[in-house]
């Protein structure tokens, strides 16, 4: 139900309080869903790990990733943008690293800002998946991180459930093949269901904004 309501974010007792585009909403709380499933597993295994190192870091270590945190901006639920503390930026950093597959930062390295994809052309049949991509290759030691949501209806315009599918390789050049991937999590794509996509470039523990699309299944 839409409210003329102050800004806010949340639950409390049994509502929960967002916007979307249309403005604040207020709609009943739902119980999240908890499905235990490997990849949330991993996710799960990958924060408790860093919050162990985080208490392990020195003083000073801590004080340079809080410096780092006050140049990393976010925007919230409800479109105001904020700083990360310390432990917000080792996190994010050494998530994008670990899916990189490249090693945790104990020292919080300088910010990087990598540049976005220009374009991207995606194939999505029950027998493809590709996602083609410019600039091409990617520069050195960029990867590609491809996020996908489940499959949806074709008449649904707006998807906030994205998932890592796919991480490229180090410089990798266009097309992304990701078909194996995004099968064995989402199951063989139907015809006429929509995908939704947000793709970034990874460099040195920092990723892009998103290249933003979405893709019908093709015969």
């Amino acid at each position: 139900m839409k409210m003329l309501i102050e800004p806010r974010s949340g639950s409390l007792q049994g509502l929960t309080s967002s916007r979307n585009r249309y403005g604040q909403y207020v709609r009943s709380r739902a119980t999240p869903v908890n499905p235990n499933s490997d990849a949330q597993g991993v996710v799960r295994a990958r924060l408790s790990l860093n919050a162990a190192a985080w208490r392990a870091l020195t003083d000073e270590q801590r004080a340079g990733w809080e410096s780092l945190a006050g140049q990393m901006s976010r925007t919230d639920a409800l479109g105001q943008s904020y700083t990360l503390n310390g432990f917000g930026a080792y996190v994010s950093v050494n998530n994008n690293q670990q899916a990189a597959g490249n090693a945790v930062l104990s020292d919080a390295p300088a910010l990087v800002t990598p540049d976005g994809l220009l374009t991207a052309t995606i194939t999505l049949t029950a027998a493809a998946h590709t996602v083609a991509y410019t600039t091409t290759p990617l520069p050195a030691g960029a990867r590609l991180f491809v996020y996908a949501s489940p499959q949806r209806s074709a008449g649904r315009s707006y998807e906030s459930d994205l998932r890592l599918v796919h991480v490229s390789a180090a410089a990798a050049a266009s097309p992304a093949d990701v078909e194996s991937e995004f099968n064995a999590r989402f199951g063989v794509p139907v015809v006429g269901n929509k995908v939704f996509y947000a793709l970034h470039v990874y460099t040195g523990g920092f990723r892009s904004g998103p290249l933003s699309t979405s893709k019908v299944v093709s015969a």
